[in-house]
């Protein structure tokens, strides 16, 4: 029998760990940080939550919004530092927090995608006054009825996107791949996890024989200039923190910054708006954009909860047994080298290897991401999980948010994590509500 760890409720290590079940669970700081730092994490909190406006604009610290976006601010996706939903059928077609990557066959000089020629790598579907969206987007679910091997039923909901109103042109032979936007938490702790800690975990060629053969995905970095392991991203695409909220910056919200001084324009709409007012060169400045990292490297990880309950415990022992385990590794390490003292050294409970591993066609999105094929994902974190319905007041998961629930997101695993999914549905009602329970409590 399982039995509970000492400091297994510390999910973020002793210091990044928070005690807080509230609505705020996510948007908390690490224990550890300075009276300066905590300053520091509170200026980054309000350029993450705030909106950006039109420039010009006598708010001249916050202004260069667009001219094609997806949000106005951090939180207008990342709501609470929480997970985003995804579009609904209510007519709503425009929702920031789930956005669509696009690029075309090749690989650009460092094995990046392609961006596709008329809408770039990613579509926005919103504007400032006078620019032209790129379009809409709307969806339809198909109800996938099955059954568990005792009878029980269940239904799945397969998402269909349809592009209306394109506003650049057709999107011919266009590779798309829908991301909703993840919780934030832990991200400073991921970031500070060192690659010899990802490398421990591959089995490329499945030398153990459970049928899981995880690998990392190398990535450009821009800071360093070559490749190295990308640990964030649904694909694993970006090497760190810094680089996926500079990209965030100039993808989803259209601000500018010293990393990506050009606006993410196709060469058509750059000559159509590239004289338009902007909110200075670069929109965002140093010392903004560092705040806001350190404020997202900076947030803590709410607390296991009931952790000792036995039902917990016997789901634990069940989750280990299915192999979930195999890709949502449950205990890693930060490291000293090259990461602030305020992450460093942390032992820590995330759920995930950081690994990129095939999740079968069902979840395909067909397209490459650097090493990334279009059948692989990087194994999600789950520390928090059991909090997002109280944060962001729903339980939708995975890359497109087709799960409604946990239960859900496990149905819907594939390929390397077929095993494990089957072992999960053989189980008897009971034991899998234990499974359930325990992922809950994470």
């Amino acid at each position: 029998m399982i039995t509970a760890e000492t400091d297994e409720e510390f999910s973020g290590g002793r210091e990044g760990t928070i005690f807080d079940e509230t609505f705020n669970a996510f948007g908390n700081a690490l224990v550890n940080l300075t009276s300066d730092e905590t300053d520091q994490f509170v200026i980054g909190n309000s350029f993450n939550r705030n909106n950006w406006v039109i420039a010009p604009s006598s708010t001249a610290a916050r202004d260069g919004l667009g001219p094609l976006f997806n949000a106005s601010s951090c939180a207008g996706c990342h709501s609470l530092d929480g997970k985003g939903s995804p579009l609904q059928t209510d007519g709503v077609s425009v929702n920031p927090a789930l956005l669509f990557r696009l690029s075309v066959f090749g690989t650009g000089m460092h094995g990046e995608p392609v961006n596709d020629p008329n809408y770039g790598g990613q579509f926005n579907p919103r504007s400032i006054p006078g620019v032209d969206a790129e379009g809409t987007v709307e969806v339809t679910y198909q109800e996938l009825p099955g059954n568990y091997p005792d009878g029980t039923s269940y239904s799945l909901q397969k998402p269909t996107y349809t592009f209306k109103g394109l506003n650049y042109g057709a999107m011919n032979g266009t590779f798309i791949s829908p991301r909703l936007a993840p919780q934030m938490i832990g991200a400073g702790l991921l970031d500070a996890i060192s690659e010899q800690s990802i490398l421990a975990n591959v089995d490329v060629n499945d030398a153990n024989g459970d049928g899981i053969s995880g690998r990392p995905n190398y990535v450009w970095d821009e800071k360093t200039q070559k490749k190295v392991i990308g640990k964030f991203g649904w694909k694993a695409n970006q090497p760190s923190v810094d680089q996926q909220v500079v990209t965030a910056f100039n993808n989803d919200i259209g601000i500018t910054s010293t990393a990506l001084p050009q606006e993410s324009f196709t060469d058509a709409q750059k000559t159509k708006y590239g004289n338009l007012p902007t909110g200075g060169n670069p929109e965002i400045s140093d010392t903004i954009l560092q705040n806001v990292i350190f404020y997202i490297k900076s947030l803590a990880v709410p607390a296991r909860r009931n952790w000792k309950d036995s039902e917990i415990l016997s789901g634990k022992q069940l989750f280990v047994q299915a192999n979930c385990s195999g890709c949502h590794v449950m205990k890693l390490e930060t490291s000293s080298y090259n990461s602030p003292k305020y992450l460093a050294n942390q032992a820590i409970r995330p759920y995930t290897d950081l690994l990129l591993h095939d999740m079968g066609a069902s979840l395909a999105d067909n397209r490459p991401d650097f090493e990334a094929t279009g059948t692989e994902w990087r194994t999600p974190p789950l520390w928090g999980i059991g909090l997002q319905k109280t944060v962001s007041k729903h339980t939708y998961m995975l890359h497109d948010g087709r799960a409604r629930n946990v239960e859900e997101a496990i149905l819907w695993h594939g390929g390397e994590a077929e095993n494990s999914k089957n072992k999960y549905m053989k189980l008897a009602k009971e034991d899998r509500a234990k499974l359930l329970k325990f992922i809950d409590s994470l």
